[in-house]
């Protein structure tokens, strides 16, 4: 089950909303109501606040993504969610400075709203820069008039909240880029990620102390954020260093294209194996891959009587025994597979390698480094 629905798709990139910001709007509805004790017209002033500051969310993320996009960067969605947004994007750029635009791009774009704002409100002859206090204040009013000086406040706000150097936030990957000018990428990676676990200790100590519970959840995304992307780095360092014929299956059963369903049915009974190479008739040339969800489909709509080729996957990466098995692991990731036949320079099939060997492979080398090294022949 998907939390999150498509609302509508801007350059390509669908613009999602999770189910949980539902709980958003009706906490805006209820506390504008309830503190200015206007009713309806209270609950209807917090809505409508709450989702022109999500539109100023979404215009940051698509900054972010638009600019990622110049880098050929793949953005398939934009979720907005209850503690703001996020944009589902393939592998940054590993050039710092490709990342430092895309990072900066999207405080830029709040920045922006704040100038066009600030212009509005002297053609209108009405504040809107007004000071925290007055902020904070505006929350228990309904105050039309006072809503342009709310959008611009908010969105400086957000703009200078995300260049905090709180690793994953924005400013935290500024921090990461600058740092990779000037050592590898993994080391400023892990540097980054150590200063964003400690504001983000920070920011959840203020947030106790002071009962800001928004905080504190933010805190522990930033937290365990951190984590990730440092876990992450050390993973790929790790599997960089291992080739693929140090992880692959040899031997892996494969099935002919002409094969019948049944006889892929028979192999997953019999065997360890859910995935297999197709190779064409009378060679050993890889053409096709038949997985798990291939499999069943093809079950369901024509029977175990129906020809591997009817229904196998004729889309599909390869790697090479040489290939590093972080490459690897990303492209399964990309094309949303658990295995990836193993072949030569023609194309012929020599092994199989699924997420699961590259899972084992990386166990081993935690505790034995010597797992890296070839055999001896």
């Amino acid at each position: 089950m998907s939390w999150s629905f498509k609302l509508f798709t801007i350059k390509g990139i669908d613009v999602k909303i999770h189910t949980l910001f539902i709980l958003i709007l009706v906490w805006a509805a209820y506390r504008w109501s309830v503190t200015t004790g206007e009713g309806l017209q209270g609950a209807l002033f917090g809505i409508v606040a709450t989702l022109l500051l999500f539109a100023a969310v979404l215009l940051h993320e698509l900054g972010h993504s638009l600019q990622a996009m110049k880098y050929k960067v793949k953005v398939s969605d934009i979720t907005l969610m209850p503690l703001g947004g996020v944009a589902q994007m393939e592998e940054l750029p590993k050039n710092p400075e490709q990342e430092l635009k895309i990072a900066l791009a999207g405080p830029l774009v709040n920045f922006a709203i704040v100038a066009i704002l600030v212009i509005i409100g002297l053609v209108l002859q009405t504040r809107s820069i007004i000071s925290l206090n007055e902020l904070v204040a505006s929350f228990g009013q309904t105050n039309w008039a006072g809503m342009l000086a709310y959008l611009t406040m908010a969105n400086l706000l957000l703009g200078l909240f995300n260049l905090l150097p709180a690793y994953p936030m924005d400013g935290g990957r500024i921090l990461r880029s600058l740092l990779a000018m000037r050592m590898d990428h993994s080391r400023a990676t892990r540097i980054a990620a150590v200063i964003g676990q400690g504001l983000a200790f920070l920011m959840g100590l203020i947030g106790f102390i002071s009962g800001q519970f928004t905080l504190i959840l933010i805190a522990i995304f930033v937290w365990m954020g951190a984590s990730q992307e440092s876990r992450g780095v050390v993973v790929q360092d790790t599997l960089r260093e291992i080739k693929v014929r140090r992880a692959m299956v040899r031997s892996p059963h494969s099935l002919k294209v002409n094969d019948s369903l049944s006889k892929a049915v028979e192999l997953t009974l019999s065997s360890a194996q859910s995935d297999f190479p197709v190779v064409e008739w009378g060679t050993n040339k890889v053409i096709g891959m038949l997985g798990e969800a291939e499999l069943l489909s093809g079950l369901k709509k024509m029977g175990d009587g129906a020809a591997i080729r009817e229904v196998m996957r004729a889309n599909f990466p390869t790697v090479h025994p040489d290939d590093a098995l972080h490459t690897t692991l990303e492209k399964m990731a990309k094309a949303k597979i658990r295995a990836v036949p193993v072949v030569d320079d023609d194309q012929n099939l020599i092994g199989m390698i699924t997420a699961s060997d590259v899972n084992e492979a990386y166990r081993l080398l935690t505790v034995n480094p010597q797992f890296v090294s070839e055999p001896q022949s």
